[in-house]
């Protein structure tokens, strides 16, 4: 195996060197040809991998489709984590998949996953630390302190919680902060198979994080905090090879919003979802998976520090509706 890369390695190189027939230069290629595998041999975790409709279980779809070495599906409820697991080695039987069932609100967790990343594989390639919850949906003035600190701590730093918001039924987050803690220097570690070192971490905001009306308050500031998070920590980790970005998506069809498709289905008017942006729909959990494969690969070497809005347009004006300006 390792000759056979080395080999790749020294092909792309010297396709690289080949001149042009018409004597310019040769292009200088950073990653295989958008034809191969974007993930080849990597090791990636995925957080928020368990809901069946999820951004992370489609995320784990691609990157094992891709090529990815071994993947981490990571959850607090691991309802459906060794479903999801299975489906995958059936698919896939070339990608070693672990399920993972733990709280990375305890640092010793998220610490211990990526220990055994490195452990085992001597590699850590991709951390996407995916999902959120909403918080109450009222305005400002109802929202208690106390549900505001939770919203911000738990889709800024903790990966799950139990019972912060029994309200939500989906209690996975975002672990950006912690995620981005262990994985970078897990990240920079080279090896026989992995010369280079760098890696990509991936947070799940959202539109609400970088536009405002798309989201409850502590859900909108709880995002624009990862937005942050991806840009500070970017300028933090400079010339590690470990880049930063965080992906907004808009409104998609996942196990948090579907009450929302549930509801607009009962009443006969799920053609107005997603009304407001461009592209006229709602979007899909695969569609964000796309990205973030993107956002993992070597294709997207020269991005860093950005925040991907992926919401149909929704976020390149200002929605209205025709014929109502006055």
């Amino acid at each position: 195996m390792a000759d056979q890369q080395a080999g790749r390695r020294i092909q792309a190189i010297g396709q690289q060197l080949q001149p042009s027939p018409s004597g310019l230069p040769p292009i200088q290629r950073v990653a295989a040809g958008s034809s191969a595998p974007r993930a080849q041999g990597k090791v990636v975790i995925i957080t928020g991998a368990n809901s069946p409709l999820g951004i992370g279980r489609a995320s784990a779809h691609q990157f094992a489709e891709s090529g990815a070495r071994a993947l981490y599906l990571c959850d607090y409820d691991g309802t459906h984590l060794e479903s999801h697991a299975r489906d995958i080695t059936a698919a896939f039987p070339g990608v070693e998949v672990h399920a993972r069932r733990f709280d990375a609100a305890d640092e010793a967790a998220v610490k211990a996953v990526v220990d055994d990343a490195v452990s085992r594989y001597g590699r850590l390639d991709v951390f996407f630390a995916n999902a959120g919850i909403t918080g109450p949906n009222v305005i400002f003035t109802d929202v208690s302190a106390d549900d505001f600190m939770s919203v911000l701590k738990t889709n800024t730093l903790r990966d799950n919680i139990v019972t912060v918001l029994p309200r939500e039924t989906d209690r996975v987050s975002s672990s950006v902060f912690l995620a981005a803690k262990y994985a970078a220097p897990a990240m920079g570690k080279t090896s026989a198979d992995k010369p280079t070192p760098g890696g990509s971490i991936i947070g799940t905001a959202s539109v609400a994080g970088i536009r405002s009306n798309a989201g409850s308050t502590p859900y909108s500031a709880s995002k624009a905090a990862v937005v942050s998070l991806a840009q500070t920590l970017a300028y933090q980790l400079a010339g590690t090879g470990v880049r930063v970005n965080a992906v907004c998506p808009g409104l998609i069809e996942t196990g948090m919003t579907a009450p929302v498709y549930q509801a607009a289905r009962a009443r006969g008017s799920e053609k107005k979802i997603g009304q407001l942006n461009p592209t006229k729909r709602g979007g899909h959990a695969d569609e964000i998976a796309r990205v973030a494969l993107f956002l993992g690969s070597d294709e997207s070497s020269y991005v860093n520090g950005q925040a991907w809005a992926v919401d149909g347009g929704l976020s390149a004006g200002h929605p209205y509706v025709p014929g109502r300006l006055g």
